[in-house]
Order: structure tokens, then sequence, then C-alpha cells
């Protein structure tokens, strides 16, 4: 009866595979992140970076609109602050924080 656990029981080389099941298994985990890093994360950082370049480059005189889609003119920058003073009609003017700028305007 010793005879047929012993002939029942694994031996040493089936045991020892293990490690490169665990690499196997975490292979589509791995897939799936680089996958969501190439479409989704990686663009969106790229955009990001543009759009701060774009706001560190604004000037007196740029035509933007805002993320509310209020168009004006910038007349005035204040770098402290982080603020930007955009004319939106004749003797109406309003300062808003540079983040809030969308973009510039198409002419």
């Amino acid at each position: 009866m010793l005879g047929v656990a012993f002939a029942m029981a694994p031996s040493g080389a089936q045991q020892g595979g293990g490690g490169g099941n665990l690499f196997l298994s975490l292979l589509p985990f791995i897939l799936m992140f680089v996958i969501i890093w190439l479409l989704l994360i990686r663009p969106q950082q790229k955009k990001q970076k543009e759009h701060q370049k774009m706001l560190s480059q604004l000037k007196k005189g740029d035509r933007v609109v805002t993320n509310a889609g209020i168009f004006g003119t910038i007349v005035g920058l204040n770098d402290k602050e982080n603020t930007a003073v955009i004319r939106i009609a004749e003797n109406v003017k309003i300062e808003i924080l540079r983040s809030s700028i969308a973009g510039k305007a198409q002419d």
C-alpha cells in the first residue's frame, strides 16, 4: 500500500514549474495596462502639456475663448496671481484665472 502512495505522489520536477505560470497569468494584466497607458493616459498628458505651453505663451492682444465660452481680448496678465484680464466688450473687462482659458480664438 505504501508503494502505491509514493507512486501517486507528484515528482519534484512537476512541482517546480510555478514561476513561469505566474508570469503567464500576469501577462494579460500587464498588456491591458500598457494598452490603457498608450490609448488614454499618454495622449491626455501630451494635450495637457500643450495647453500649459499655450497658457505660458499668452500675451496682450491675443484673442482667447474661456472654458465658459466667452470670447475676449487679453488686456493684462498677472503672473504673480496667475490671472488674466480680458476685454469682452467696449469698457467691459473681467479678470479670470489663466487656467480657465480654453485656447486662442480663431480670427
